[in-house]
């Protein structure tokens, strides 16, 4: 299954906005499942689009933020160590029972974390890349955020999140997740 895609005209802060409403609603999706198998699939849906939406933003959008937005190395460098953490806690997700009380009480403190990681990326990033960079390199963006999570990891990676990390290990990473996903995908 690919990533959710979002079409519309809107560039890279429209794009990621989308998806952030798109991981809002699949959090919900996944706590409300009426039966495991339901939960079991939504947060298949969940966790991949976690991972490709955190790898593209790592590849594209950080580093731009941070050259070109006020105080923007502090500003990712706090992005940074949010992303880490929800990484971690959906990789432990990941090897739950998905029926277990134990995931719901981690889905929802997941929830909370990635719900304020997201936040702060709107209001402290988004905002100031859509006033500060021309309109045609926010459209440029989000062609190349399309095209690195069509190649990104499709599931957790806590410790990778540089553009060199991600370079050096998101193929290689990109493709055993792929493998992992076509055996255990869950069905429908």
């Amino acid at each position: 299954m690919a990533a959710q895609r979002i079409d519309s005209t809107a560039d890279v802060v429209g794009f990621l906005l989308d998806q952030h409403n798109r991981i809002r609603h699949l959090f919900a999706e996944t706590a409300e499942a009426a039966t495991p198998e339901e939960r079991e699939q939504k947060f298949y849906e969940l966790r991949r689009l976690l991972a490709v939406h955190e790898t593209a933003e790592e590849e594209i959008v950080h580093p731009r933020a941070r050259r070109e937005i006020d105080n923007g190395e502090a500003i990712v460098d706090a992005r940074l160590q949010e992303e880490n953490k929800a990484k971690k806690a959906l990789s432990e997700l990941d090897d739950m029972d998905v029926s277990s009380p134990e995931f719901g009480v981690k889905l929802a403190a997941l929830r909370d974390a990635v719900l304020n990681h997201a936040g702060h990326e709107e209001n402290e990033e988004f905002e100031q890349l859509r006033t500060q960079l021309p309109q045609d390199d926010l459209e440029r963006m989000r062609a190349v955020v399309e095209f690195a999570e069509k190649t990104a990891p499709t599931r957790p990676h806590p410790g990778v999140e540089s553009v060199a990390a991600n370079m050096f290990a998101g193929p290689f990473a990109a493709v055993l997740d792929r493998v992992k996903d076509a055996i255990t995908k869950p069905s429908h």
